[in-house]
């Protein structure tokens, strides 16, 4: 039996917010949820759970993700409140302030801290070599890797935005993502969602029904009785109702590798309306932890992201208070608890977790949402189109077949991210406290990064080190953490290998002086929020480029 031929095949969402409505979206507008011989998808949420939303920042996958949802990008700006995001810039990480330098929120270098930027755009090429080897032999100067090979950290120190109002949506002259407000943006992928097809219900999960074999049978709410799908997907959150609580998939932590378990939140407002908003998130490295620093429109999201082990829930407050200053004044701080890890299986059967369900780390470079993006791909790619009207022993076969290879995908791209964040705390030169120097331990370091580390020593990350469908962050993006850390990677042996070093400095020349163009070509990040929030995006027949280089 063909599908065409079949029964409608039926996706049931358990659970809303940003996990539950963008898969909801996604899925919609790819499995063609309002047409003839679609899909039919249900979410259903409770009123009574709130949605978590504290990890505003997204990777610049999300472009892609709501071109193909087909959300218009002024839209989105203006109903999630959302800013531009060119990367994220590092405070602290790799040096102990010195003693007597204050709390800091400054923008760029500030005397008695260490920074170092993590710029979305890639290192410039151009018809030159790579750029990278020529860097560590000194063909840049004293210059920092990311300022010598993107003219994105100059652009971002400026305080400018990414593109322009006439530029087309989601294409710029440089990568970008965004700060939002998280509700608000569930709000509108809910309403986008529901336009694609998406059929809503508000009620309660009481119990999930398992049949023989252990799949989902169906799940029973108080509002609505039994509802049932070929494909569940659980976006229940930390709950995760059908993945843990009913399938008791255990969950793997990386607590032993990543320490941070806690967070204290708090929104605070610009000192003035008419503020400089950063373009980037800024990473502030503290004696336990780190605090995230992100502008919107109208207010700053802040929080205090540490180590249960390594202090206390009041002096994690005093921390965040003390880097806010009077902003703090009179208001009250949100705690969140959490474990860095996720299940040992993310599809179980016919159930996927997606989003906290399936497995949560620190927002430190925005992976929550850039996990779920994946997940909602995959799903799409792997929808099982042939279950209905197949036997039950054909069925069994064939999911089993199909989570097996999502599993393993999904697994060493949990594994990577893992790596990739604890790079940021185990090259620390820092060793004012317990929590860095125990960041710094060999033995909290996973194998699989030790050895990368090893190799780097003597020659810097390239492609052949990373596999494309486990990663989530490519090469450039170890680079800009290694070296921004101050990490060495001795390629004097082999000099000689590198033989144009004059065209590698014409290169290194010329972006210095177009920086400084494309800075004076880019309006500041406010004006244009403002400017996009009031009138969308007009572009030209034919817009100039900007400083000359991309």
């Amino acid at each position: 039996m063909t599908a065409a031929e079949g029964a409608q095949r039926r996706i049931l969402i358990v659970g809303g917010g940003t996990a539950g409505w963008l898969t909801a979206a996604y899925l919609a507008k790819t499995l063609g949820a309002n047409l003839s011989g679609g899909t039919e998808i249900t979410l259903i949420e409770s009123s009574d759970i709130g949605i978590i939303g504290v990890g505003e920042g997204t990777f610049p996958t999300i472009r892609s993700t709501l071109a193909a949802i087909g959300i218009d990008e002024a839209r989105f700006l203006r109903e999630s409140t959302a800013t531009f995001k060119q990367g994220v810039h590092f405070v602290d990480w790799a040096e102990t302030p010195a003693p007597d330098a204050s709390p800091t929120q400054a923008l760029g270098a500030v005397a008695g801290h260490t920074h170092y930027f993590h710029p979305f755009n890639f290192p410039h090429q151009g018809n030159g070599p790579e750029l990278l080897p020529y860097w560590l032999l000194g063909g840049a100067g004293d210059l920092a890797f990311a300022e010598a090979v993107t003219l994105q950290k100059a652009v971002a120190d400026a305080a400018r935005g990414p593109k322009r109002p006439i530029d087309p949506p989601y294409a710029a002259p440089l990568n970008y993502a965004y700060h939002f407000d998280a509700n608000r943006l569930a709000v509108l992928l809910r309403t986008v969602a529901i336009e694609l097809g998406v059929r809503h219900r508000v009620g309660t999960v009481t119990d999930v029904v398992l049949d023989g074999s252990g799949a989902v049978a169906r799940v029973e709410t108080r509002e609505h009785g039994s509802l049932s799908a070929d494909l569940y997907i659980d976006c229940s959150g930390f709950r995760a109702e059908i993945i843990g609580r009913a399938l008791k998939v255990p969950f793997k932590s990386y607590q032993d590798v990543l320490f941070n378990d806690r967070a204290v939140a708090l929104q605070v407002p610009y000192d003035r309306p008419d503020a400089p908003i950063p373009s980037y998130t800024v990473a502030t490295a503290h004696e336990a932890g780190w605090t995230w620093d992100i502008g919107l429109n109208d207010r700053r999201g802040t929080g205090y992201v540490y180590s249960s082990r390594h202090t206390d829930d009041a002096r994690a407050e005093q921390v965040l208070r003390r880097y806010l200053g009077p902003a703090a004044e009179g208001r009250d701080v949100r705690l969140l608890k959490f474990d860095s890890g996720c299940r040992t299986a993310q599809w179980v059967g016919n159930c996927v977790a997606v989003g906290l369900s399936g497995g949560f780390f620190e927002p430190l470079e925005s992976t929550g949402i850039m996990l779920i993006e994946v997940a909602a791909h995959m799903i799409a790619q792997y929808f099982p189109w042939g279950e209905t009207g197949l036997d039950s022993a054909q069925t069994a076969a064939s999911m089993a077949a199909t989570a097996r290879t999502y599993n393993a995908l999904m697994g060493k791209r949990y594994e990577r991210i893992v790596d990739f964040l604890k790079l940021h705390y185990c090259i620390t030169r820092r060793t004012d406290s317990a929590y860095w120097r125990d960041n710094a331990d060999p033995a909290t370091i996973p194998e699989s990064l030790r050895d990368r580390l090893a190799v780097w020593a003597h020659r810097p990350p390239g492609r052949f080190d990373f596999v494309a469908d486990h990663e989530t962050f490519l090469p450039a993006s170890y680079q800009y953490v290694l070296y921004g850390m101050g990490f060495k990677t001795d390629l004097e042996p082999a000099r000689a290998l590198h033989r144009r070093m004059d065209e590698a400095g014409h290169e290194f020349r010329g972006l210095r002086t177009v920086a400084p163009q494309a800075v004076s070509s880019l309006p500041t990040h406010r004006e244009l929020v403002e400017e996009v929030y009031r009138n969308g995006f007009r572009p030209p027949q034919a817009a100039p480029a900007v400083g000359g280089r991309r």
